[in-house]
């Protein structure tokens, strides 16, 4: 690349320099060139997926200045942004929305910077790039999901319609142990979390919390059955390759986690995280056993408790969950932003938008005199 300037799309993350990318993605383990370059070579996405690479980029003198992950989409799998309404009302007026434009993780709730460069310059001169490129392709309409609040403004400005959603995170205050973080909640939400961990322990299994260090082939074998199980129980089909978990591993062991449960020396759940500095991210889940109360031990209880003893300032749930709310895990605000080029529907989008918004801050103030803590 030492002779880009200028703004180029680029059809695979693998043509970029590693160091390039992660010196301007920042520490957040999914924004990483790891993870989104295991996405593609393991054949999560590209290919027939739906999802085809088309990452913007923002070169000066051969560097790379600014970049943004991006695709084009033919569904809205995979996104946890629900716009199924909006292409459903494009086919009805014989009209094509499909494909799109998409800037996101894929398959990966995870709010973060997605605009990322050396300066707010440069990642505003991205941002106003894309959207040229969006006006000027012909295609429906260009979408940007869980950006950080500052990057919501930014959107804004430049014209983007946003919409909020709701996610469960846990926060760290300091917690000593888990004692103490039970401590804080009430008495009712403390009563039902120690018996739920009384009943999952109970089962009598052992607890083995491992990284891309100490996981071996078996493990992630293990692991991806669990995790296959889980989508057949749902009738659905897995996003995610068998290889995608091995490479991710190789390739970046220090940012994952496989928490296996035990009984005898053998594995019959397993928990699979993404890990930082920052934070632990829930991911996927499985079990070859329907064993009560072992899913919250594993996807919650286990995972603050880990955040507790790592010093990590947060637990992320992924998307959706009321039920996180009475584990200790809080409501927060997500935001998506979009565009859409049909004057007449952008319209429409953005009265629906302004409607969910009055929605989505009544089941705020609903969680709010629910919350499980003490103080509240």
């Amino acid at each position: 690349m030492s002779d880009k300037n200028g703004f180029h799309l680029i059809p695979a993350l693998a043509a970029i320099d590693p160091a390039q990318w992660n010196a301007i993605a920042g520490a957040q383990a999914c924004l990483s060139h790891a993870f989104l370059n295991t996405l593609e070579s393991t054949g999560c996405v590209g290919g027939k997926t739906g999802w085809t690479p088309q990452h913007a980029t923002l070169w000066r003198e051969g560097e790379l200045v600014a970049a943004m992950p991006l695709y084009l989409k033919i569904h809205s799998y995979g996104e946890y942004v629900f716009d199924w309404a909006w292409a459903d009302a494009y086919a009805r007026n014989g009209l094509d929305y499909y494909p799109k434009w998409l800037s996101a993780l894929p398959f990966c709730p995870i709010p973060g910077a997605r605009l990322l460069g050396r300066s707010a310059d440069d990642r505003k001169a991205l941002l106003t790039a894309v959207l040229a490129l969006a006006a000027e392709s012909g295609l429906s309409s260009f979408h940007l999901l869980f950006p950080t609040e500052e990057e919501g403004i930014w959107l804004r400005e430049a014209g983007m319609m946003l919409r909020n959603g709701v996610q469960f995170h846990w926060h760290n205050a300091g917690y000593a142990d888990f004692d103490a973080f039970l401590a804080h909640l009430n008495h009712d939400k403390r009563k039902k979390i120690r018996q739920e961990r009384r009943r999952a322990g109970d089962h009598g299994l052992s607890l083995r919390w491992l990284d891309g260090h100490t996981a071996c082939a078996a493990d992630w074998a293990f692991f991806y059955r669990c995790y296959a199980t889980t989508y057949a129980l749902h009738r659905s089909t897995p996003y995610l390759t068998p290889d995608f978990f091995t490479t991710l591993a190789r390739d970046m062991p220090d940012g994952v986690r496989l928490l296996l449960a035990e009984r005898d020396g053998e594995a019959l759940a397993g928990a699979f995280y993404l890990c930082d500095g920052e934070a632990l991210y829930g991911r996927y889940w499985g079990a070859t056993e329907p064993l009560p109360f072992l899913h919250f031990e594993l996807c919650y209880y286990q995972a603050i408790d880990y955040c507790i003893r790592h010093g990590l300032s947060r637990f992320e749930g992924g998307a959706q969950g009321e039920h996180k709310l009475s584990r200790g895990l809080e409501p927060v605000v997500t935001r998506s932003a979009h565009w859409i080029a049909d004057p007449r529907f952008r319209d429409a989008v953005d009265r629906f938008l302004e409607q969910e918004s009055t929605g989505i801050q009544f089941y705020l103030d609903e969680l709010s005199e629910r919350s499980p803590f003490r103080n509240a």
